[in-house]
């Protein structure tokens, strides 16, 4: 993709400062077991802020079309087209939400950041550490001059009336 510098490699394992011990990792079907009650435990939320641009997640996703999602992020972390970071507890056993780093959409940014964090992590220590974190991740770890981070910087709804390039 042009979007990325064809030698850039992108980071496996990042401690998430101040995250009690969380971590991030690249995504894949072998999370399928963590990720689909994570979802679907914070649907209606979850749906509240990715809904309108995304269509996900839908109240009806089954486990299998779960899996199939995740192995297809896999497949786009994998070729570089786009990137889905699981946040996950320091012993791997749960996963508490997901950092995405895609290719930009909308006019105006070289990058589109966005996360969440599952209901229980609303407005605790893991919400505020990823919200301080991920922009210096961005900016440290990663080739982007003009990064958006939707939800943060600009709103969803915001950035669903930006022009398309």
């Amino acid at each position: 993709m042009t979007w990325l510098p064809p030698d850039f490699v992108h980071p496996l394992h990042v401690v998430i400062p101040g995250g009690g011990g969380h971590r991030l990792r690249p995504i894949s079907g072998a999370d399928a077991p963590l990720d689909y009650p994570a979802v679907m435990g914070s649907r209606e939320r979850l749906w509240s802020i990715f809904g309108p641009a995304w269509a996900w997640p839908p109240a009806t996703m089954s486990y299998e079309a779960n899996l199939a999602d995740l192995e297809r992020h896999a497949a786009e972390i994998e070729a570089h087209e786009s990137f889905n970071y699981t946040i996950e507890t320091a012993d791997g056993t749960a996963l508490r939400g997901c950092v995405y780093i895609d290719p930009p959409e909308k006019q105006g940014a070289d990058a589109e950041i966005s996360w969440w964090v599952v209901d229980e992590e609303v407005g605790g220590g893991l919400e505020r550490a990823l919200d301080a974190f991920v922009p210096r991740w961005i900016a440290g770890e990663w080739p982007f001059e003009r990064p958006r981070f939707i939800g943060r910087d600009i709103s969803w709804d915001e950035w669903l009336e930006l022009p398309v390039p």
